[in-house]
C-alpha cells in the first residue's frame, strides 16, 4: 500500500508549514515585545514629590499615577480598593519610605513581591544624614524633600530604575536626571540666599506640624511646629502655650498654616500671641505632607520649594531674590517672576 504524505495548508508539507508557523509565531511575539518595550512604563507612586520627579526623568518613556494628590495628608492615607488596583496596574512602583506611608506598608510588602518597589530616600539617602525623632509613631522624620539638596540623593535611584524598566531610554533618562538635578542645586542655593535676608531674630518659622526641619537646617532658620512629625499625635493646651511662648519672645510677626493641616492650631496660636500683645498675622499656607494643585507652579516639586520660600522669606521681612538662570526654563514654563 502506497502512503501518502499529509500535506499542509495550499500544499505545502507539513513539516514545512510547521515551521513556518513557527517562524509567524515568533515575529508576532518579537513585534509584541517591541510594542511593549515602546509602551511607557507604568509607575506609580504614592506622594507628588516622587511623581513629578519621576515624571520629569523619564519623559515620554514614563506615564506616571500618583496616588496621594493635592491636600492629602500621607500620615493619615489608608488604601481604598481603587488604590490597591492602581497599585496593580503599576510596573514600577515608587514610594518614599522611613514610614511616611506607614498605612499602606502591607500593601508595599505584598507588591514588591511581584514588581519592583522602591523606597527611594531609603535606597538614596545616607543614614547620617537623617534627622531622628524621640517618641511618637517615627523614629526617623520623613520630610526629606523639604531639603532639596538632600532629596537630590533619590534621583540616581530613581533614574536607574526607570531605565531598568526601558533600558532603550537609558540615555534620555541620563540626560533629564542631569538637568534636573542642575536645577535643583540651584534651587538649594537661592532659598539659603533667600532665607539669610531675614533678620535674624526674626527667622523662626512656626507651623502647623514638625514637617521642616530638613528644611530649618539646611536653610539656616529655626523651625518650631505646634504639631509633632506626625499629625496623628494629638496637640494639647500645652502645645499651644508653648508655641505661644516662642512667638511671645522672639517677636516673630508672622506663622503659617499648611495646606493638608486644619488650621485651628495655628489661629490658637495667634489668639494667644495677641492677649499677649503680640500681633501676628498668618504668613501664608505652605506646602509640607502634599504639593499644590496639578498643572500649577506650585505643583511641581520645585514650586513648592519656591512657593514656601516666598511665603516665608515675605512674612519674615526678608528679600525675596532673583531667581538663578539655571531655573530660567522652568520659571517662564510656569509664569514665575523670577
Amino acid at each position: 500500500m502506497r502512503i501518502r504524505k499529509v500535506r499542509g495548508v495550499l500544499g505545502v508539507p507539513f513539516k514545512l508549514a510547521a515551521l513556518a508557523s513557527m517562524w509567524l509565531g515568533g515575529s508576532l511575539l518579537a513585534a509584541a515585545q517591541s510594542v511593549a518595550a515602546e509602551e511607557p512604563v507604568q509607575v506609580v507612586a504614592t506622594v507628588g514629590m516622587i511623581g513629578q520627579i519621576a515624571e520629569r526623568l523619564g519623559g515620554e518613556c514614563v506615564s506616571v499615577a500618583t496616588l496621594m494628590g493635592p491636600g492629602v495628608d500621607p500620615h493619615l492615607y489608608r488604601a481604598s480598593a481603587r488604590d490597591v488596583a492602581t497599585f496593580q496596574g503599576g510596573e514600577v512602583i515608587l514610594y518614599s519610605g522611613y514610614s511616611l506611608e506607614g498605612q499602606l506598608g502591607d500593601v508595599l510588602g505584598r507588591l514588591a513581591q511581584t514588581r519592583p518597589t522602591v523606597a527611594v530616600a531609603e535606597s538614596g539617602i545616607d543614614e547620617q544624614q537623617l534627622v531622628h525623632v524621640q517618641g511618637g509613631a517615627y523614629s526617623v522624620d520623613p520630610h526629606l524633600w523639604m531639603d532639596v539638596s538632600l532629596w537630590s540623593h533619590t534621583l540616581p535611584v530613581m533614574a536607574a530604575t526607570l531605565s531598568e524598566a526601558r533600558p532603550e531610554c537609558a540615555a534620555d533618562i541620563a540626560d533629564n536626571t542631569e538637568r534636573y538635578a542642575a536645577e535643583m542645586a540651584a534651587l538649594h542655593e537661592w532659598i539659603k540666599r533667600s532665607i539669610a535676608t531675614i533678620p535674624e531674630p526674626q527667622r523662626v518659622l512656626v507651623t502647623a506640624h514638625d514637617a521642616f526641619n530638613y528644611y530649618g537646617r539646611a536653610y539656616g532658620i529655626e523651625v518650631a511646629g505646634i504639631q509633632g512629625v506626625s499629625t496623628e499625635t494629638e496637640t494639647g493646651v500645652a502645645d499651644i502655650r508653648l508655641m505661644t511662648d516662642v512667638v511671645v519672645e522672639r517677636g516673630v510677626p508672622a506663622v503659617f498654616v499648611e495646606s493638608t493641616i486644619n488650621p485651628r492650631t495655628v489661629q490658637a496660636v495667634i489668639a494667644a500671641a495677641e492677649r499677649r500683645g503680640q500681633p501676628v498675622s498668618i504668613g501664608g499656607q505652605l506646602y509640607s505632607d502634599a504639593m499644590g494643585e496639578n498643572g500649577t507652579a506650585d505643583g511641581t516639586y520645585l514650586g513648592m520649594l519656591y512657593t514656601n520660600t516666598r511665603h516665608i522669606v515675605e512674612a519674615l521681612g526678608g528679600e525675596l531674590l532673583p531667581l538663578p538662570d539655571r531655573l530660567g526654563d522652568w520659571a517662564a514654563r510656569w509664569q514665575v517672576e523670577s
